[in-house]
């Protein structure tokens, strides 16, 4: 049995907080550091591609962008209701 930490578990986890969360504003505060993070990530991918692959993934990349953008300005109820879709879609995908 491994003892290694699931990427999925950690983002179940970080998404579960956010919807256990009673302080709006830290909810908010939460789905806010959830976008930065996954900016620095999509920043990091994309410098680490190939110019062929940045090419390639550039339609990717821009969606991926696009759905971050559309986070942004989130109340803590749809932050809650986008933490609990996510939840559900890890669990559906789960092996």
């Amino acid at each position: 049995m491994s003892n290694s930490v699931k990427t999925d578990d950690v983002i179940f986890n970080f998404f579960k907080q956010i919807c256990d969360e009673k302080d709006d504003q830290k909810c908010v505060e939460l789905g806010n550091s959830w976008i930065k993070a996954m900016e620095t990530n999509l920043a990091n991918m994309e410098a680490n591609l190939d110019e062929k692959d940045k090419i390639k993934h550039k339609e990717d990349i821009q969606n991926n962008r696009n759905h971050l953008d559309g986070l942004k300005g989130k109340s803590s109820a749809e932050w809650k209701e986008y933490a609990t879709k996510c939840m559900i879609e890890i669990m559906d995908n789960k092996v």
